[in-house]
Parts: C-alpha cells; structure tokens; sequence
C-alpha cells in the first residue's frame, strides 16, 4: 500500500471501509446502495457517493455499478489499511503489540553488505540500534498474506536512520523496527531488526533483517527455509 493512496482518503472514508469489511467486503462482494449507506452514516446520499469514489480511486475498494445499487469489494490495500488502523488501537490499549510476517529465506543482491558498512549508516547503527550490524542483511520472501500484514508495520514505532551525504553522494534514509525471527525447528533470534530503505530495488514482499551477527550463520538456515518473524517493541 502506497503512501500516495492512503493520503487520498481521511478517516471518514476509512470509516466506510469499516462498514463495508463488517458487511463482508473483505471475503468478497458485497451489494450496497448509495441510500443505505447514507442513512448508516448519517449523511447524504452525495456524500455517501464520495466517499465510495476516493476509496475506489486510492485503490481500497473495487466498485461494479449495477442498476439497483453497486457491488463492492474491499481489495488487499484496503485490507492493509484496516490492519494499519487494528495496530493503532492495539498500541493504544494493549501493550508489546507485534506484527507476525511469515516467509521464506532467499538470496539477496549483495548491496545489503556494502550499504549497512558505509561510516554515515554505521555510526547510527550503533547509537540507535545498541550494536554494529553484521556486513550484509537476511532477505525473507514474504507469504501473501503477510504482505497484506506489513502494511500494518508502519502503525509501529520506528527506529529513523537518517540521510547522509559525503563527498561523491547522497544516500537515503531508512527505518528500523525491533525484530524477533523464530525458525521452523523453533530456534529464536531476538536481536534483529528489520530495515527499510526509502530507496529500494525489493517489491513489498521482501523484508530485510540485520543483526550484530550474521543470521544465517546463527540460525543454521539456508535458502528457502521457513522463518517467522515477529516486528514490534521488546
């Protein structure tokens, strides 16, 4: 989910989000008219009617129009901002809350090792992160419906590591969050955290994990081996 969709529609959109999700919208289709769901919100059938086009236009929702209503449908980016909001609340009123993402160990590209030694990202690594991260990162394909859940990573709170520049470039920022990785044969790391650069070649379903060891070392895993991890405060 991008930031550019989420920053289309406010929280009385999310709110017919909501309302649509309690119908069903999630597990598929669902028939509402502009009428009915005026009458729940408590405005007009204009209103109503816009509020389904700024969700349909940031992607949150698939609108059919059919001539005595519409079907709608809440989509993968509109579940993810559900989630973001659930993790909000649960910061609110429990407390340790973690995001759990499952996946698969996969080979990364290499930069991992050359980025994180770099003396601007180093420095900060050891005054926010408490520790000198091993040269190179653990890359973990996502399942599908933990990359629907990563979205929800963002209602967490963060560790920033900011941007630096020396004399040759600039080079971006990124964001740290406390991680947990527990593997298939239940051995636990709980060091680690996961690192998201501004600028990155990975698509969603690839999360990236540092640690002051090297993890696939520590943990004795090898390329497609299943991993759990869970992203939150410890």
């Amino acid at each position: 989910m991008s930031l550019t969709a989420t920053s289309t529609v406010g929280h009385d959109e999310l709110a017919v989000l909501k309302l649509l999700a309690l119908e069903g919208g999630i597990e598929g289709d669902v028939k509402v008219s502009c009428a009915d769901l005026a009458a729940r919100l408590d405005a007009s059938n204009q209103t109503a009617s816009r509020r389904l086009q700024r969700l349909e236009s940031a992607g949150l929702l698939e609108r059919d129009t059919v001539s005595d209503g519409q079907w709608v449908a809440v989509t993968d980016d509109g579940e993810g901002a559900l989630r973001a909001e659930y993790e909000e609340y649960r910061r609110i009123f429990e407390t340790g809350a973690e995001i759990e993402l499952e996946g698969t160990v996969t080979g990364g590209m290499g930069e991992g090792r050359h980025y994180i030694s770099l003396p601007g990202y180093s420095r900060q690594f050891r005054d926010r992160l408490a520790y000198e991260p091993f040269p190179g990162t653990l890359n973990v394909e996502l399942s599908e419906d933990s990359v629907r859940r990563r979205n929800a990573v963002t209602s967490l709170e963060s560790i920033p590591i900011d941007g630096w520049e020396d004399d040759e470039r600039t080079y971006g920022p990124a964001v740290c969050y406390p991680a947990t990785i527990e593997t298939a044969d239940g051995e636990v790391y709980e060091e680690a955290h996961t690192i998201a650069p501004e600028r990155t070649h990975h698509d969603d379903d690839q999360l990236e994990l540092i640690a002051p060891e090297k993890l696939r070392d520590a943990l004795e895993l090898a390329d497609d081996d299943r991993v759990t991890v869970s992203v939150g405060d410890r």
